[in-house]
């Protein structure tokens, strides 16, 4: 199981700069999955038996599942699955979203989720996401689109607010807008983004509706005395997708699949940072569409379905928080999770984490036969904690659900950080998981 962790640290810069949205993250994943031997099933299209058998994928907008059937298994034989979302805050374009301000052109934008605003100040934007286009037979079609930096959201000088450096307050309506031209260009947004669409250009006019964010420019970048920290956007949650994705391609060549009982399965949803309640996030069919689905292909009653839910068990991996040496007093006294010292184990009292203790234990086997450390996370009691996809898919799905993921200094900064072993070990780890 053993994993190169610069190699691997690698490769997520790479997966992070091809992923600065949900739909590319979904492509993305796809894309290397294809390379691995996974076919693309559509959900419109009539599904056969090797459909539970053989190494496929579905996407549903920027959401993708993927799984490889299980050699060894049977009707009512249950589930591997490591659950993630591929989401991250960021500053969503509005409708009308070319915005003209003295002679300064702006972007229109709300704000998607979480984001820490002010890591998002004088930074180096690009616009990603997709279009709705119309395509030569009247049908509306997807195309994804990112531009180079084109946009930035300029901050006031400090000899404008001489009291900024006693605490920055943004309005989030006037203060947030990205610059990205000026002068006699002439602003329209949709007819840049026509001509910087993957494949061939297309005519604005047939632009019919986008889903369209921005993401920071600046490469990922390892740094520290031995280059041991990694830097990049979109950890939370592109680190636990890209580890989840790597265990996946690496379980099914391995040993061990040729005994697996059950089969294995990435889960990567959108619109966890706002809520997973769409129809491609966790809160939605999607996951429950697609075992159904499994389980017809396999030939199951009913009753079988639900005895293979009852033998499954969700890993929901999402980004985690490392104990900060200037903030210590916002972690808890007794639980400090420290760097290079493995995943975490996020446990809960009012299960915002699904964690439990045959769950604790599920994890600590699966750790020991990667040969990987673990440590908990609990929050402070001032200071509540967040939530993941691990409670909603327990509650959806009621199958047993642990929640995990690497951790992080700086979540929903522009730029996060986590050591570069962690994620070698979080990669690991799953594996572990998948082989129970």
């Amino acid at each position: 199981m053993s994993i190169d962790p610069q190699q691997n640290i690698e490769d997520l810069s790479a997966f992070v700069q091809a992923s600065p949205t949900s739909f590319h993250v979904a492509a993305e994943v796809a894309r290397r999955l294809e390379s691995s031997g996974f076919t693309a099933l559509k959900e419109e299209d009539a599904w056969g038996a090797d459909a539970a058998t053989g190494k496929h994928f579905v996407v549903r907008d920027g959401a993708i599942i993927a799984w490889a059937g299980a050699a060894q298994a049977g009707k009512a034989s249950g589930y591997r699955i490591l659950g993630a979302h591929t989401d991250s805050p960021s500053f969503k374009l509005k409708p009308n979203s070319s915005v003209r301000t003295f002679s300064w052109n702006q972007v229109g934008v709300e704000i998607y989720g979480g984001p820490l605003l002010n890591s998002w100040l004088d930074r180096e934007l690009c616009i990603a996401g997709r279009l709705a286009v119309l395509d030569a037979d009247g049908k509306v079609e997807q195309r994804l689109v990112k531009t180079g930096p084109v946009a930035r959201i300029a901050q006031l000088a400090i000899h404008l607010d001489r009291d900024v450096n006693n605490g920055l307050k943004l309005d989030k309506q006037n203060n947030i807008y990205p610059i990205w031209g000026a002068g006699e260009s002439t602003g329209d947004v949709l007819g840049y983004l026509s001509d910087q669409v993957e494949g061939e250009p297309v005519d604005s006019r047939r632009i019919l509706g986008y889903d369209l964010l921005l993401a920071d420019t600046q490469a990922p970048r390892t740094f520290g005395e031995n280059n041991e920290f990694f830097a990049s956007g979109r950890l939370d949650n592109l680190s636990s997708v890209h580890a989840g994705m790597t265990a996946l391609q690496r379980f099914v060549e391995s040993e061990d699949c040729k005994d697996a009982t059950r089969t294995v399965m990435l889960a990567a949803f959108d619109h966890e940072e706002v809520g997973s309640a769409t129809r491609s996030g966790a809160a939605g069919p999607f996951l429950e569409d697609i075992l159904v689905r499994l389980s017809a292909a396999r030939g199951e009653t009913p009753e079988e379905y639900r005895r293979s839910i009852a033998d499954s068990i969700c890993l929901s991996s999402d980004a985690g928080h490392l104990v900060h040496p200037n903030y210590a007093g916002h972690h808890d006294n007794n639980v400090r999770p420290q760097p290079a010292s493995g995943p975490l184990l996020k446990i809960n009292a009012v299960q915002r984490y699904a964690t439990d203790a045959m769950g604790a234990g599920i994890f600590a086997l699966a750790c020991e036969k990667a040969g990987v450390p673990y440590q908990e996370f609990v929050s402070n009691n001032n200071v509540p904690c967040g939530s993941t996809i691990g409670p909603i898919t327990a509650t959806r799905m009621g199958m047993r659900t642990i929640d995990v993921g690497i951790g992080l200094l700086s979540m929903h900064s522009v730029r996060e950080m986590c050591h570069v072993n962690d994620m070698a070990y979080m990669t690991r780890a799953i594996e572990g998981f998948f082989s129970l």
